[in-house]
């Protein structure tokens, strides 16, 4: 893909795999998966598969997880972006747009998270036409349910998954998303 996104203070790119030892240095970390199915990688092995893996959803939907790249250092700093969810069922929904972010340790509390969605909402909703945007986060998870809460997602409902650990389901509308904008 040739997509690149700049904000303020990051550049969102195509995830490489030159990026695989980023990205381990924030997978490998337990405080990084509390609230992803605590199981962080041990192998970046398991980092290039992911990075395939989203490689190939750039091909076959059209969009994916992005890299994100501090302007002023030049850090990765996580990932972030749009993902066409058509390979599972999440809360009994497939072929759905879900908006996500997972971002380093030493990254969090600065606003990234949501510098970021706002680029991404604007992207989905005004280059893509995307109509709905969801996005689901662990129940416990304080820190992300605030960040989709901040950039204008509606909390839907708590649900559990196979393992009983309850998630909250959130949705954004292209409509709202535009008169929030307009009021700003």
């Amino acid at each position: 893909m040739n997509l690149i996104l700049e904000t303020p203070r990051l550049i969102l790119r195509e995830m490489r795999h030159e990026d695989a030892n980023a990205l381990f240095e924030m997978d490998c970390n337990p405080n990084v998966h509390k609230y992803l199915w605590q199981k962080p990688v041990v192998n970046i092995d398991e980092v290039h598969a992911y990075i395939d893996m989203v490689r190939k959803q750039y091909i076959d939907n059209g969009i994916g997880r992005f890299v994100a790249i501090t302007k002023d250092s030049n850090e990765l700093i996580g990932w972030t972006g749009i993902k066409f969810v058509n390979d599972h069922i999440e809360n009994g929904n497939t072929n759905f747009y879900d908006y996500g972010y997972r971002l380093n340790e030493k990254f969090w509390n600065k606003g990234y998270a949501t510098e970021a969605s706002n680029a991404w909402l604007n992207y989905g909703f005004n280059q893509m036409n995307i109509q709905e945007m969801n996005a689901y986060t662990h129940a416990e998870n304080g820190a992300s349910n605030h960040v989709l809460q901040k950039v204008g997602f509606h909390f839907m409902e708590d649900y559990p998954d196979e393992n009983g650990v309850t998630w909250k389901w959130w949705l954004l509308k292209k409509l709202e998303f535009r008169n929030q904008n307009l009021e700003q």
